[in-house]
């Protein structure tokens, strides 16, 4: 499917994003392993989100939607059956991740498989610490371990584990992994990365501490069902805050926005090129902070990103690069490698489909330089089938002069199916 944009201006109204992502996927993989029943409010019903869905149902856990409300029937931690098929989880990396450190502990051996891009991306970051504990994964590529992946649930030990490279789905493996250890696993992260697996699990009976960068696990005999409501994803809010702050004569409101501070890598980088952004409304709900976000047409400046940051706005930064074209001056973003491991190579897929509009952008080996202020044209580009992708260029072409066309728009149906709809009725 290809979607074609026109220039806009003037945008201005509240708007609703769908449900989280990350927390989405926790949100079912946690209840699976929970006693009793959870009624899951604001889940995202994208492609991702729904293999975590079937994966679990395979594995013997009753689960009801109803539209972006989900009731999952809790089998324990110990309570999930051998799959009689194998488990698929589509474009899903946090499902194939996440759900390796579950079943590196089950009495059962499973298979994993996923799409071609999936089949593209590296296990070992997750093999090294999990078979550490004792676990036994074993997979394609030789010494780069690829899905598909035939686990063999074992008895796991506690290890201290110090992460070479900053990753949330590796530290949740590993945190997952550590709920069936025989004893207290320490993960150490060189930066903070988002928690939404620690805060869910103690919300749900875990015994998870935290100590600067030092995460502790206890084992637990058990997990407790309770109702769960998922915010806004405020990757998701970030189109829109891109969109307010660049396109003239805009005021955007994004309501029931997640504002996990794991996560506000964003609203960081937006103040500090001098957006006119607004957190209103603050509140804390299931141990997530949420709030309402309000962003005008703003003057920006160049500015560089780097650091410890970039783990709180990895999956921002192809739109970051966008709102970069429309700023005075330059903008830096470096120490961000982990985007070529993504649905794409994000270096590459970003700066390729700028410079179709005209943008002054190049690539780097760890990001990217944008020299602003220059007018894009409309063209036409390539999603390369990643969702990210295809939602950061709808933005450059909000601003692009004429007609742009995204080809392969589909996938974003993977976090944002109704997201072309809200845009073509700006």
């Amino acid at each position: 499917m290809d979607t074609v944009l026109k220039s806009k201006n003037n945008i201005k109204g509240t708007f609703t994003v769908p449900g989280d992502k990350s927390i989405s996927h926790r949100s079912v993989m946690l209840s699976s392993l929970a006693e009793g029943t959870s009624h899951i409010s604001g889940f995202l019903t994208g492609e991702d989100c729904l293999s975590t869905v079937s994966c679990f149902k395979k594995m013997g856990v009753e689960i009801e939607i109803d539209g972006t409300n989900v009731t999952v029937h809790g089998k324990g931690l110990n309570g999930l059956t051998k799959p009689t098929e194998t488990l698929d989880v589509g474009n899903s990396g946090t499902t194939l991740r996440l759900m390796t450190g579950i079943l590196s502990a089950q009495k059962f051996e499973s298979h994993i498989t996923g799409d071609s891009s999936i089949q593209k991306r590296p296990m070992d970051r997750v093999n090294a610490p999990l078979s550490l504990m004792g676990a036994s994964i074993k997979g394609c590529g030789g010494e780069k371990l690829y899905a598909p992946l035939t686990v063999e649930g074992k008895n796991l030990k506690a290890i201290e584990y110090t992460l070479p490279v900053a990753s949330a789905q590796v530290k949740s493996a590993i945190i997952l992994a550590g709920l069936y250890a025989d004893g207290e696993t320490t993960i150490i992260e060189p930066e903070a990365t988002r928690d939404h697996t620690e805060i869910m699990l103690n919300y749900l009976g875990a015994d998870i501490k935290k100590d600067g960068n030092k995460i502790t696990v206890k084992p637990v005999k058990e997990l407790y069902a309770k109702d769960i409501t998922v915010p806004g994803d405020i990757s998701s809010a970030a189109y829109f805050m891109a969109a307010g702050a660049v396109c003239p004569s805009s005021d955007v409101t994004i309501t029931n926005v997640g504002i996990n501070p794991t996560r506000t890598g964003i609203i960081t980088v937006l103040e500090n090129m001098g957006a006119d952004i607004s957190i209103l409304n603050e509140r804390t709900v299931c141990g997530e902070k949420v709030a309402d976000i309000n962003v005008k047409t703003s003057k920006l400046k160049g500015t560089v990103v780097e650091g410890d940051i970039i783990p709180k706005l990895i999956d921002e930064i192809p739109v970051i690069a966008v709102i970069a074209c429309f700023a005075d001056g330059k903008t830096v973003i470096k120490d961000a490698q982990e985007l070529k491991v993504k649905e794409s190579n994000r270096i590459k897929t970003v700066v390729g489909e700028l410079k179709k509009f005209g943008a002054d952008i190049e690539e780097t080996d760890d990001g990217m330089i944008i020299n602003g202020s220059k007018e894009l044209k409309g063209t036409v580009v390539e999603s390369h089938n990643d969702h990210r992708i295809a939602m950061s260029m709808a933005i450059a072409a909000l601003m692009a002069e004429g007609e742009t066309t995204i080809k392969n728009s589909e996938c974003v149906d993977i976090s944002f199916p109704n997201y072309f709809d809200i845009l073509n009725n700006f």
